[in-house]
């Protein structure tokens, strides 16, 4: 397993909508492996392949609270198939948006479909911090922050802070 450098705002590489992986198979998988490996080193809960640069539909996850045993996640081409009239809010952060946190509103429960690391169909039914964060890597797979469910304001302040960072750092913009 390997340890991914992680891509920061305002690489334009976040903007990009994820392909669907068609063959699971050994490079997935090691994929799958490495952004795990890449998300517990973050330190995160939650990782979208493009996240390290890959433009495929994958993400893990791990929302067991610290002390309790991992409980790693893979999802393969997921897919929000409903959600809740009821919303929540939550205060999110993002391992490509780093030190900065936002309350956002997200339904406070979904469906989702994805594959499994063994290509196997699955369909979870998540609320709370779950349901949170598999909203904001499938975010991710479609090219969307969430600074975009924030106002305008912030998220353009947020922006503009980052630019200025990777201007120093001599990174790309979006």
């Amino acid at each position: 397993m390997t340890i991914k450098p992680l891509i920061i705002l305002p690489d334009p590489v976040l903007r990009q909508v994820s392909t669907p992986i068609e063959t699971i198979d050994a490079d997935i998988r090691r994929l799958a492996d490495d952004m795990l490996e890449t998300m517990y080193d973050a330190p995160g809960i939650g990782l979208a392949a493009i996240q390290i640069g890959v433009a495929k539909r994958m993400l893990v996850l791990d929302v067991s609270k610290e002390g309790d045993e991992k409980t790693p996640r893979v999802f393969i081409n997921p897919e929000i198939v409903d959600s809740s009239d009821e919303f929540s809010v939550y205060e999110e952060g993002c391992l490509s948006i780093p030190d900065y946190y936002a309350e956002v509103e997200r339904p406070a429960m979904v469906i989702v479909k994805h594959l499994d690391r063994d290509g196997k169909e699955q369909i979870v039914k998540a609320d709370g911090l779950l349901a949170t964060c598999l909203q904001h890597e499938i975010d991710h797979l479609n090219g969307v922050l969430f600074i975009d469910h924030i106002s305008k304001l912030k998220r353009d302040m947020v922006i503009r802070k980052f630019t200025k960072a990777a201007k120093t750092r001599g990174a790309k913009a979006i």
